[in-house]
């Protein structure tokens, strides 16, 4: 019977899908039940082979007792991996999508390669442009060359820039005022303190000292009055010039370049149209003319914004001016006039706040 059992497992066909799963066995019940017969009473299975077609077959039918427990497990539903099946569906698959797995490479290469034309294109493009203007810029120098003109707005421009000038220099005589009128007032206050303190070691002289300590105390107070004002007037003054008359230097600066590059292109269009006029020569023409137009628009534009903020600067000029030349002068006449009432309402009128005494000296904490 052993005999007869051996010989079903070894002849026994077990059909195998392609994912390792066991098909539908015809057996499966028998099967089991020899099976078990043979691992109770049989020898030892894991040192035992079993030969295909009986005892003495040729040895290409020997069937290694692991597959027995193979086909064991499989009778009973179990999937076993099988390694040869997965390879072949890693390389089915490899095979449908072969660019797959370099398909973020070859992106990440593109992006570089888009980045890297990107740039070379812009400095191309700097330097032509940069070649063009520096040789509209000598052509002007040497009066080889024509620029464009626009006499009103440079007119404009040059008195901008002159009184910019004077207003610098009205910035600096201000604040030496300050420093010098500073230094005035806190002699000023050093003077009425040893004037106090000599009023009360000195009982001959006491009105005396009295007295004068009390002017120079007084005349300390109304300097650091006008002190706010001309700190007022400065401050006012230096944002008038280094602020808004400084954005609109700015803009005019940019039309100043816009001007050449304008003039570059348009000379380097007028040459091209005195050439020939062969194919090739039409196209750089057309481009050329393109160039042209582009900074002929940037140049229109800049202008515009020039004249606007010429025309805005002026008023504002005025209007501020106007307020800190009157602020200067009342508080000027109304301290050396010694009104000091005059001079308080200056202060309020203009709605100037002072320092509160010793806030421009280090904290405690600063000074440790």
């Amino acid at each position: 019977m052993a005999d007869n059992i051996m010989s079903k497992a070894a002849t026994m066909e077990i059909p195998i899908n392609s994912n390792g799963d066991t098909g539908t066995l015809t057996e499966d019940d028998s099967l089991e039940q020899d099976l078990q017969q043979v691992m109770v009473s049989g020898p030892n299975l894991n040192e035992t082979s079993i030969v295909s077609g009986g005892y003495g077959g040729p040895a290409g039918g020997i069937i290694p007792t692991s597959s027995i427990k193979d086909i064991r497990m499989k009778s009973r539903g179990v999937n076993l991996p099988n390694s040869s099946a997965s390879a072949s569906r890693l390389a089915h698959h490899t095979n449908q999508h072969p660019g797959s797995l370099n398909h973020n490479t070859n992106s990440t290469e593109e992006v570089s390669r888009g980045v890297a034309v990107e740039k070379l294109d812009s400095v191309k493009k700097w330097g032509i442009n940069t070649y063009k203007c520096t040789k509209q810029m000598f052509s002007e120098k040497f009066g080889r060359g024509s620029r464009t003109v626009d006499l009103e707005l440079e007119a404009q421009i040059d008195v901008l820039r002159d009184t910019k000038s004077k207003y610098e220099n009205i910035l600096r005589l201000a604040t030496a005022l300050i420093t010098h009128f500073q230094s005035m007032v806190q002699t000023q206050q050093a003077l009425g303190d040893t004037f106090t303190d000599l009023s009360q070691k000195s009982p001959e002289l006491q009105d005396e000292f009295g007295y004068n300590a009390e002017t120079q105390k007084l005349l300390c107070k109304n300097g650091e009055a006008l002190l706010g004002a001309i700190n007022f007037f400065v401050s006012s003054v230096n944002t008038l010039v280094n602020k808004t008359m400084e954005d609109t230097l700015m803009t005019i600066r940019q039309y100043e370049n816009a001007r050449l590059e304008f003039d570059a292109y348009r000379s380097d269009l007028e040459e091209l149209s005195l050439g020939p006029r062969d194919a090739a020569a039409m196209v750089r023409i057309e481009m050329a003319q393109q160039e042209y137009q582009t900074h002929r628009d940037k140049y229109e534009r800049l202008r515009s914004d020039v004249s606007i903020k010429l025309k805005f600067l002026e008023e504002n000029k005025v209007k501020v001016m106007h307020k800190q030349l009157l602020l200067f002068h009342n508080a000027i006449s109304a301290y050396f006039a010694g009104n000091q009432q005059q001079l308080e309402q200056t202060l309020i009128q203009f709605n100037v706040k002072l320092k509160p005494p010793g806030s421009d000296k280090p904290s405690w904490l600063e000074e440790q």
